[in-house]
């Protein structure tokens, strides 16, 4: 839980966060968890992470014995809360990506909580949320659009952590949020569709680390049952493109058209990107490189800077370098 709960700063939370990164870190490295068999249920009332039923898992709390959690089969964990301080449940990935995420089931806060999905993305060090439903505030910063996907409109707001802790230690970042303007309780998040927007507003993702599909309360009582899993894109948000903030493939949209951008070639400092545009024969399309990223070189569209227009063709390819900070995750277009 962030500054947006109050003016209260929480220390101990963030550097438990820190700790959290470096075991989805160390999760990434192993390679992806496969799917399990059906597990029993597993009950969690002590601050850890792992794989549970085919899911990566965190569960922290600043205030031990009132909070508990239970892991279900598959992405089910449930929570109950009472006079809590701080804390954090969810399931979901050890490696974020703009994957389409389903969730279902029932949240029931008193007071300050959020049912949001959340992660973390490295070069840039960046926190983001896409909130659903939320207790008795909803989390707010200096708002840069919105985005309308999966049936709802989102704000989408900015803020910045200075010199707090992370999962890189103590750092200044940005904080990305999409916050639905009516709360709903299950259905699905398409995550590209938010990172896209992001970029669109120059908010642009990093390395992916974790990303759960979270229940998060602060200094309030409630309960929650969620259940997770991976669902059908709502294809572009009505703002798109930008960074993929992860995966091979993404698209981006105005409306009219999508650009589905499909990675290719890799090297050492670069990478190869097709854009793929339909829905518009006089499209016009702008990709947006993440923190470092820059285009070396474009074939099959005459281009002007960031911009591309058809030169006889739907599709079009462009060179990436990675930059300093060797992020090598596929920048997404914004067609018009």
């Amino acid at each position: 839980m962030t500054d947006t709960f109050g003016t209260a700063r929480h220390p101990s939370r963030r550097s438990l966060r820190a700790a959290l990164g470096t075991v989805a870190v160390g999760a990434l490295m192993a390679g992806t968890v496969a799917l399990a068999a059906p597990a029993s249920a597993q009950n969690v009332n002590s601050n850890q992470t792992g794989t549970h039923s085919g899911y990566w898992f965190s569960f922290w709390t600043d205030a031990p014995g009132t909070v508990s959690a239970t892991l279900g089969n598959g992405g089910n964990y449930s929570t109950q809360w009472s006079n809590t301080g701080n804390f954090v449940i969810g399931k979901g990935w050890s490696t974020g990506t703009g994957r389409a995420v389903s969730y279902s089931g029932q949240f029931n806060p008193s007071g300050n909580a959020y049912l949001t999905l959340y992660g973390w993305t490295t070069g840039p060090l960046v926190e983001y949320y896409i909130v659903d439903s939320w207790g008795t505030y909803r989390p707010t910063g200096t708002h840069k659009g919105t985005v309308t996907t999966d049936g709802g409109t989102y704000d989408i707001y900015e803020t910045t952590r200075t010199n707090a802790p992370s999962i890189q230690g103590n750092a200044t970042f940005k904080q990305f949020w999409s916050v639905r303007q009516s709360k709903r309780v299950g259905g699905t998040i398409t995550a590209q569709n938010h990172f896209s927007a992001w970029a669109s507003k120059g908010m642009q993702l990093g390395n992916q680390n974790y990303q759960i599909m979270a229940t998060e309360g602060y200094q309030s009582s409630g309960s929650s049952n969620i259940t997770v899993g991976t669902g059908s894109s709502s294809g572009g948000g009505n703002t798109g493109g930008g960074n993929t903030g992860g995966g091979n493939t993404g698209g981006g949209s105005s409306g009219s058209c999508t650009a589905t951008a499909t990675k290719g070639d890799e090297w050492g400092d670069r990478f190869n990107v097709t854009y793929t545009v339909s829905g518009k024969s006089n499209w016009s399309v702008t990709v947006y490189p993440s923190n470092g990223q820059s285009i070396q070189s474009s074939w099959g569209a005459t281009r002007n800077g960031n911009t591309f227009t058809p030169n006889g063709s739907n599709s079009f390819g462009v060179t990436f370098y990675k930059g300093s900070n060797n992020v090598n995750w596929t920048p997404t277009g914004v067609c018009s």
